[in-house]
């Protein structure tokens, strides 16, 4: 009788076996620490089952069984589902891989604002006193500090700490401020229709991390593009640079004798007249003293200026840069430019677009101690060339008079600067200059168009020599793909889309019922 209940007690270990396994497990993960107790449970079971494994195969050769081999195959199955499941699971949560399918790639941080936070040297931290945590600048904000820790963010209640609001002067709810060390500043005011920008976001870490500015001068006083809004302004371009931390001033060298000590950037945005010889005299000093000019010339004018460019090795073509590939959007007048230079100003552009409407392209000769980079191609041809004859609306290449693509319309060149004298105040060993056949690129509507805007900005950030500022294309704004429809087109959709396509599918599974008969 004692034989047999042991024999029946030992049938039962199994239970005992799992429940201390169960118990180990639960005792682990609720005190988040797999110290003696819960491993003592979990080995305890283990060993238990083991046991009454041993038992079963002694008592009636359970191993040896088919159905037991069957089961035991399913369950190492299973065990081995599972567990794979859980590497799988183990590896996602270390090793985060995401895939942004999006059109301007709205949940993937640009190159420029990674570089940004990366280079951070000082914590900052990102105050958003809003009640609510909208997810979508929730996901934005974790995407900065996953590149920095020092990068950090909080939502705070207005109304639940009225001292920090008032420290702030928080006026509203969805004020954002942005925080590092003692400088504090306003970066914008979230609502339901204005979402947290990465663009108002990057360019404000760059200014609170910024210790020094740029200065850069717009020459005037030749029909130049007008720096304030208005029609063919460069309104836009100013702001970007007031936005990366540059001061933007007019210069007026009729007024002024010499280009102002202070200017890291002197820029010419499409003169329709000519310069006077003082002017293009202080030109010519201000760059041999490591200057630095950003030209932009467009077709039809002469600035008077191939004095200075002649000394650079730049040659400025009068001809028209014409593009018949075929751009319905453009039209031929408008070359667009997919090919770029090996160079900073350009390094991130891929295949990207820029335009250019009533282009001039540049040519360049070798010159001694100046080393000239390409930096905007045209198609070659015969998809685009130089045309020299404009008043003809028949666009044919002409040999001999016109000039086959690929033009160039922009050019980046920097020159060596002999060794200073012992009185020179001047520190610099090189002066930069880029070469641009057209200044429409830069003005207001076309700023903003694809790759025009990184153009202007990128070739002002290489030309400032400052290298603090990265060179690379700035985040873009998600675009607006809503779609409207009318009243008639919202009942066609609900009508094909409730009533049609379920009548279409019955009849389809009636009639290969019918088939089947």
């Amino acid at each position: 009788m004692k034989i047999i209940a042991t024999k029946k007690l030992w049938k039962y270990l199994i239970w005992l076996g799992l429940f201390l396994i169960t118990a180990g497990l639960a005792t682990g993960l609720v005190g988040n620490e797999w110290g003696i107790i819960p491993l003592a449970l979990i080995i305890s079971g283990t060993a238990i089952i083991g046991l009454w494994l041993v038992f079963q195969n002694q008592e009636n050769n359970w191993w040896g069984r088919r159905s037991t081999q069957a089961g035991t195959n399913a369950l190492v199955a299973t065990l081995a589902v599972l567990a794979i499941l859980g590497l799988i699971n183990f590896l996602a949560s270390r090793y985060e891989v995401r895939v942004d399918l999006t059109e301007t790639q709205l949940f993937t941080l640009a190159p420029e604002s990674k570089e940004v936070v990366r280079n951070l040297k000082q914590p900052v931290k990102v105050w958003i006193f809003d009640v609510a945590q909208n997810p979508q600048d929730r996901e934005l904000l974790e995407n900065y500090h996953k590149q920095n820790s020092k990068f950090q963010f909080e939502y705070v209640d207005p109304q639940a700490r009225p001292g920090l609001a008032e420290k702030f002067g928080v006026k509203d709810y969805g004020e954002v401020y942005l925080e590092s060390e003692k400088k504090r500043q306003l970066l914008q005011v979230v609502n339901v229709n204005d979402r947290l920008s990465e663009i108002k976001l990057t360019n404000g870490l760059q200014q609170i991390s910024s210790t020094s500015t740029a200065k850069v001068y717009f020459l005037q006083g030749h029909g130049e593009r007008q720096l304030s809004s208005g029609e063919g302004a460069i309104s836009q371009a100013v702001q970007a640079l007031s936005n990366k931390n540059y001061t933007t001033a007019p210069l007026n060298l009729v007024e002024k004798s010499s280009v102002p000590s202070d200017a890291n950037v002197l820029v010419i945005a499409g003169p329709k007249r000519s310069l006077l010889d003082n002017e293009v005299k202080a030109l010519r000093d201000y760059l041999n003293q490591g200057g630095n000019l950003l030209l932009m010339l467009d077709p039809g004018t002469d600035p008077k200026i191939d004095s200075l460019l002649t000394q650079w090795g730049v040659k400025l073509d009068n001809r028209l840069a014409v593009d018949v590939s075929g751009s319905v959007a453009f039209g031929p007048a408008v070359p667009i430019v997919t090919e770029y230079g090996q160079h900073p100003i350009t390094k991130d552009f891929g295949n990207g677009i820029s335009f250019y409407r009533l282009a001039r392209p540049i040519e360049t000769t070798p010159v001694p101690r100046v080393e000239a980079t390409k930096l905007l191609m045209t198609k070659p041809y015969p998809n685009s060339w130089a045309e020299s004859d404009l008043q003809n609306e028949n666009l044919q290449f002409n040999e001999g008079k016109d000039l086959k693509g690929p033009l160039t319309l922009g050019v980046a060149l920097k020159r060596k600067l002999p060794a200073p004298t012992p009185s020179a105040n001047s520190t610099a060993t090189e002066s930069r200059m880029v070469a641009i056949g057209d200044s429409d690129f830069a003005t207001d509507g076309s700023f903003a168009q694809q790759l025009n805007g990184d153009v202007f900005l990128n070739s002002v950030n290489w030309l400032s020599q400052q290298d603090r500022q990265p060179l690379s294309i700035r985040p873009k704004e998600p675009k607006n793909r809503r779609i409207h429809l009318t009243s008639a087109q919202a009942n066609v959709l609900a009508l094909s889309s409730l009533l049609i396509l379920p009548l279409i599918g019955f009849a389809a599974a009636v009639i290969l019922w019918w088939l089947r008969r």
